[in-house]
């Protein structure tokens, strides 16, 4: 049975159709570059290389130089970020290599979306086109598929046409590295996704923490795991993928703030076997107004206070939450928050503010 074709597969027969002076300008083309910038790495005259770019369009049926650009994408002429298939020669025979890995670009996800290239901050587009960064950023080294993308982004409001190419090559030109026609987004027969190596994404960087500090409280380094758990807490700016639309940034939204919620929690705990109470009790103070109605939130907070002898404001923790709780939601205390007002009551230690693990 004859396999299905795909898009790579026709687009790599249609190149086949070219000289290999052609071949050059799609490359060329597909790594970013303007014609004056061709017209110096092939030592030819602006006018050569226009007419190459029109036989290029003609042969391969493309109505102008962004879909040559998708096209060198998908014939697998251009890899990003993994250096050129076969080099183009500069003047006096100078190649272009791929460049050196490195942190060059960073996303702050963990608030509103920015972008910052080399140092320098970045505008990269409308929102769907931030929201498409902001899932490849997530991927953790995946490949995301087009359709994948389109799901994610878009949901039910799905559009026609090559939208996510076209982000996605508008997203490679603003995030070249350096002077470099090379981007951070690589593309492979499973999608897209950003090369390895050369993006930090904060987000990602808290997981690491939170596995650090995870190692040294099994080493018994209770201080050392605080430290972690407050850098990782201090990436946080507000509400994660503020304002990025599709069902993707909703669920990450949901996802990371709970994620913040457990890491402080569980911090805080590390601060009260530490016996740094006081500390603790500030954290879970400021948290608890942050998050009202979550009942572990304030019973770990009863739990502090009770700990530091301030059974009186442990009980008003329990009444406040309640009240919200009721007036809120229509419900009454769970068994978490009645636990914490029982122990705090007849002071003892219940266990009910230990953190869960983050």
């Amino acid at each position: 049975m004859a396999m299905p074709t795909t898009t790579a597969d026709r687009a790599g027969r249609g190149a086949a159709f070219l000289t290999a002076e052609e071949r050059e300008v799609l490359y060329a083309l597909g790594c970013g570059l303007g014609n004056a910038e061709i017209a110096a790495a092939l030592v030819l005259p602006e006018g050569a290389v226009a007419e190459r770019l029109d036989r290029v369009l003609g042969k391969l049926g493309l109505r102008d130089r962004a879909a040559a650009i998708v096209h060198a994408f998908d014939c697998g002429l251009v890899v990003p970020g993994q250096g050129p298939r076969g080099p183009l020669p500069g003047p006096g025979g100078a190649r272009r290599t791929a460049p050196e890995p490195g942190p060059w670009l960073r996303v702050s996800l963990l608030g509103p979306l920015r972008t910052t290239l080399a140092g320098r901050p970045v505008d990269v587009g409308p929102v769907r086109q931030q929201a498409v960064l902001a899932a490849l950023a997530l991927s953790a080294g995946r490949s995301v598929s087009r359709g994948r993308l389109l799901e994610d982004v878009w949901g039910r409001e799905m559009p026609d046409g090559n939208v996510v190419p076209v982000y996605v090559y508008r997203l490679r030109k603003i995030l070249r590295l350096g002077e470099r026609p090379d981007s951070v987004i690589r593309r492979d027969r499973y999608g897209y996704g950003l090369v390895r190596g050369v993006a930090e994404v904060d987000a990602l960087c808290v997981e690491d923490l939170v596995t650090r500090a995870a190692a040294a409280e099994r080493g018994g380094d209770l201080t050392e795991a605080v430290r972690l758990c407050g850098r990782a807490l201090e990436l946080f700016r507000g509400e994660p993928l503020a304002g990025l639309p599709g069902p993707f940034a909703e669920a990450e939204r949901l996802r990371l703030a709970q994620r913040r919620v457990a890491l402080a929690q569980r911090g805080a705990d590390w601060l009260l076997r530490l016996g740094r109470r006081r500390e603790a009790i500030t954290a879970l103070s400021a948290l608890a107004l942050e998050e009202p109605l979550n009942e572990q939130v304030a019973a770990t907070l009863m739990h502090a206070l009770r700990c530091d002898g301030r059974r009186a404001e442990a009980l008003a923790v329990f009444d406040r939450t309640g009240r919200r709780l009721a007036e809120d939601l229509g419900v009454a205390p769970g068994e978490v928050l009645v636990r914490a007002r029982r122990a705090a009551l007849r002071g003892e230690d219940a266990g009910a503010g230990r953190a869960g693990a983050a």
